[in-house]
């Protein structure tokens, strides 16, 4: 029988204290940056930690709590020059013994906590740290000095319709000089 080393991503539920806090500082080499940003679909991560506590809650529930940091690189959605994001928040998971997530019928009342998750296995910290990150980025990462430029189509010899002739005041403005430019004796 082979040992294969431990990996401190995954850990056994079966192995947790249920008395004291069970601690996590998750250190990630090069390689699993290069891997995470491959799945978050980013230009990349600079720098990452994700570490906190497993506490017993109950008889046979666990909380997970942790900070999570990170220094992430994106494409912005404008110019594609990358964007360095900084980003750190707070994670909290609850794994539960009595959680259901059977679907019968087609319409599904959602969670009051979104947070909770049966109890599995194996509680896979790197996945965790994964999923909060991707909820963590930017949606739209935009360069400081990227501008939208103003795009106008239209039919040969017709005039094209900006931007600011879609304001709702345009009209009035049109009317407006209209009516100044009419002579008041006709």
């Amino acid at each position: 029988m082979t040992n294969l080393p431990h990996d401190p991503s995954q850990v056994r539920v079966a192995d947790l204290s249920a008395r004291r806090d069970n601690r996590f500082d998750l250190s990630l080499d090069s390689d699993d940056l290069i891997e995470i940003a491959r799945v978050l679909g980013i230009v990349g991560v600079k720098k990452i930690f994700f570490k906190g506590t497993i506490l017993s809650e109950g008889k046979r529930d666990w909380r997970l709590k942790a900070d999570l940091g990170a220094t992430v690189v994106q494409s912005c959605v404008i110019s594609l020059a990358p964007v360095t994001t900084r980003i750190d928040t707070r994670i909290e998971r609850r794994f539960v013994a009595d959680f259901s997530d059977d679907v019968q019928d087609e319409e599904v009342e959602m969670p009051d906590d979104d947070n909770v998750e049966g109890i599995p296995d194996i509680i896979d910290l790197k996945q965790v740290m994964t999923e909060s990150l991707a909820l963590g980025l930017p949606d739209y990462p935009r360069a400081p000095d990227a501008e939208l430029g103003e795009s106008a189509f239209t039919a040969p010899g017709q005039e094209p319709l900006r931007d600011k002739d879609l304001n709702p005041f345009a009209g009035l403005a049109g009317l407006k000089k209209k009516l100044e430019n009419e002579d008041p004796e006709s």
